[in-house]
C-alpha cells in the first residue's frame, strides 16, 4: 500500500491523470480494507487484480493503526475514497481535471452526480452511468468512455465487480487518465448512505456503524470478513518485521 496521506494521493492521480498520462492504458487505482483483504487472500483473481493496480491505497483504519507493527512502516493516515474525492475535488480547483462517474443504479448514480453538481460547479463533469449491463452492453459503455477521455474515471460497482471490470477493459480504454475503483462513495454522495462518527472512524469501527445500519446487507459479510482480515494481520506479522528489516538493510547498503 502507498504511504500517501489523503492529499498526497489526491495530487497524485491529477498527476497520473494530466503529466504522466499512459498510452496504452489507464493508471489503474484501488483501496484495500478488511474486506478486500480478506476475499482476496481467498479468490487468487481478486488477488491478482489487486496487484496489477499501479496505486494501493489503505482504506481501513485498522489497517492504519496495524502497520508499523506488522511491516516497521507506519501509514500515514486512512485514505478512504469518501473523502479522497473531496481532496481531488480540491486540488482540481488549481488545475482542469475531467470527471466520469460510473456505477450505482441509474437513480443513485443520478443523485449522488446531481449532488456533486450543486456542491462543486466548477468540476468539469463530463458523463455519467449506472453499473448495471450485459457484457454486450459493457463494450458499447466503454466504448463511449474511450471517446471521452476522461481524466478520471470513478467506478463504483463494488468489490469485486469493479476489479473484474479494470481487468476486463482497462486495455480498451487507453484516452482515460485514471481509473479510480469507490466501492460505495455514489451511496454517500447522493447522501443514501451516512458515514460513521468521526470517533468511530478513528477507532476503525466504521464497519460496525455500517452493519448496524443495515444488518441484512452487511451483518454476514463484516461478521466474516473482518475476523479474517484480524486472523490475517496476526499470522503475517512476523513475515511483514523480516521484510521490513531486509528493506532497512539494502537501504544501508
Amino acid at each position: 500500500m502507498a504511504r500517501l496521506d489523503r492529499r498526497q494521493t489526491a495530487r497524485l492521480l491529477i498527476d497520473l491523470a494530466l503529466k504522466y498520462r499512459r498510452r496504452d492504458r489507464p493508471w489503474i487505482a484501488t483501496s484495500i480494507n478488511g474486506q478486500v483483504l480478506s476475499e482476496a487472500a481467498r479468490h487468487s483473481g481478486l488477488r491478482e487484480a489487486v496487484r496489477f493496480a499501479d496505486v494501493i491505497s489503505c482504506d481501513g483504519q485498522p489497517l492504519v493503526m496495524a502497520s508499523r507493527r506488522i511491516t516497521g512502516f507506519a501509514l500515514p493516515e486512512r485514505v478512504a475514497t469518501t473523502d479522497l474525492f473531496h481532496d481531488v475535488v480540491a486540488v482540481a480547483r488549481e488545475r482542469v481535471v475531467s470527471m466520469y462517474f460510473l456505477g450505482g443504479t441509474e437513480a443513485e448514480n443520478a443523485r449522488a452526480v446531481d449532488a456533486v453538481r450543486d456542491r462543486y460547479p466548477h468540476l468539469r463533469i463530463v458523463g455519467q452511468g449506472h453499473g448495471y449491463h450485459s457484457h454486450r452492453q459493457w463494450i458499447g459503455v466503454v466504448r463511449d468512455i474511450d471517446r471521452i477521455g476522461p481524466d478520471i474515471l470513478w467506478l463504483g460497482l463494488g468489490v469485486p465487480r469493479e476489479q473484474e471490470f479494470y481487468m476486463r477493459f482497462a486495455h480498451a480504454m487507453p484516452n482515460v487518465g485514471v481509473i479510480k475503483t469507490s466501492g460505495g462513495l455514489f451511496n454517500f454522495l447522493s447522501a443514501s448512505a451516512l458515514r460513521a462518527p468521526q470517533w468511530m472512524q478513528d477507532m476503525g469501527l466504521e464497519w460496525a456503524y455500517r452493519m448496524g445500519r443495515e444488518p441484512r446487507r452487511l451483518m454476514f459479510r463484516y461478521l466474516t470478513t473482518s475476523p479474517h482480515a484480524a486472523l490475517l494481520m496476526l499470522t503475517r506479522q512476523k513475515w511483514g518485521k523480516g521484510i521490513a528489516e531486509l528493506g532497512e538493510r539494502i537501504d544501508r547498503w
